[in-house]
C-alpha cells in the first residue's frame, strides 16, 4: 500500500467512498478542499486499487483532517493508519502546531494511539428549518467591508487564520453570511454553504455568555434557509442553541468527539462547526 496526492481523476471514487457513511459529499466539495489545500488532499492505493483517502488544512498554526475513511475489507489492516500519518506528516511540514479532527465515538481509541485527546461532543443536526416568528433583530447581512472584521474576530477566538476558508465562504454568492455589530466591531457571525437543495450552516463564532446574539444569528440564517435540507453541527454543551433547533424540526443524525494533537482551541467563545471536515 502507498500514498499519493488526490487529483481531480479521483474524485468519483473519494465521492463513493464517502458516501457510504452518508456523508452526502459529492465532487463539488472535493474541488472545494483541493482549491484551499491542493497538496492536502490524499488517495491511498494498492497497485493501481483505491482503497482509501484523507483530506487535511492548515490554518496557520492549525492543522485540520477530514474525510479519512478506507474501503471496509482494508480496516484493521494498517491503511486508516497510513493516511493518518500521511496527513499528519503533511501538517508538520506546513508548521501547524495543534491538529484537530472529529472522530465517532467509536474510533476514538484509534486516534488517541496517535497521541490525539478528546475534547468535547458534537453533535451532528439535519432539518427543513421551520419559520421563526417576527421579532427585532440585530443580525444583519454582511458586507464586503465586513470581512475583514470577521477574519479578525474568527482568530482572535480560535487562535488560527482562517482568511482562505471564510474569504471563499462568504464571497461565493450563493452562501449566506450574518453578524451581531458590537462597539466598533462584531460580537458574532455565521455563515451558511448553500448547494442547491442542501446546506450547510457554520461557522458561527459569538462571544462567550453573548447566547441572545448567537440565537439572534442562528435564527436569521435559518429563516433565510427555509424550504432547504440543512446540516448544523454544534457542541452537546450549547444547550439554548439545541433547544432552537430542535425546537426548528431539527433531528439528530449522529455524533462526533472532537480531538486535538496539541492544545485545544475555541475554548472562550460559542461556536458551532464550518464542516466536519474543516473544523
Amino acid at each position: 500500500m502507498h500514498v499519493e496526492k488526490m487529483s481531480a481523476d479521483d474524485f468519483p471514487f473519494a465521492v463513493q467512498l464517502s458516501n457510504t457513511m452518508s456523508w452526502n459529499m459529492t465532487v463539488e466539495d472535493f474541488e472545494f478542499i483541493m482549491k484551499l489545500e491542493p497538496e492536502g488532499c490524499f488517495v491511498l492505493f494498492s497497485g493501481a486499487e483505491r482503497l482509501g483517502i484523507c483530506t487535511a488544512i492548515s490554518f496557520g498554526n492549525l492543522g485540520w483532517i477530514g474525510n479519512l475513511i478506507v474501503k471496509e475489507a482494508y480496516r484493521k489492516e494498517g491503511a486508516g493508519s497510513l493516511l493518518l500519518k500521511q496527513a499528519i506528516a503533511y501538517l508538520r511540514s506546513k508548521q501547524v502546531a495543534t491538529i484537530g479532527l472529529y472522530a465517532y465515538p467509536h474510533l476514538t481509541s484509534f486516534y488517541t494511539s496517535f497521541g490525539f485527546k478528546p475534547d468535547i461532543e458534537f453533535l451532528v443536526l439535519q432539518g427543513e428549518p421551520a419559520a421563526f416568528p417576527p421579532e427585532d433583530s440585530t443580525a444583519r447581512r454582511a458586507q464586503n467591508s465586513d470581512i475583514q472584521k470577521i477574519i479578525e474576530f474568527d482568530r482572535r477566538f480560535l487562535g488560527a487564520d482562517r482568511q482562505k476558508l471564510l474569504e471563499a465562504i462568504i464571497l461565493k454568492a450563493e452562501n449566506l453570511c450574518y453578524i451581531v455589530p458590537h462597539s466598533n466591531g462584531i460580537s458574532g457571525y455565521v455563515a451558511a454553504k448553500v448547494y442547491g437543495a442542501d446546506a450547510e450552516v457554520g461557522p458561527l463564532v459569538c462571544l462567550a455568555n453573548h447566547v441572545e446574539a448567537a440565537e439572534k444569528l442562528l435564527k436569521t440564517v435559518l429563516s433565510s434557509l427555509r424550504g432547504l435540507n440543512v446540516s448544523v453541527c454544534l457542541p452537546k454543551k450549547e444547550a439554548e442553541l439545541l433547544d432552537l433547533l430542535h425546537a426548528a424540526g431539527f433531528r439528530e443524525k449522529f455524533r462526533v468527539v472532537r480531538m486535538f494533537l496539541g492544545s485545544a482551541l475555541a475554548k472562550k467563545c460559542i461556536y458551532i462547526a464550518e464542516s466536519l471536515e474543516r473544523g
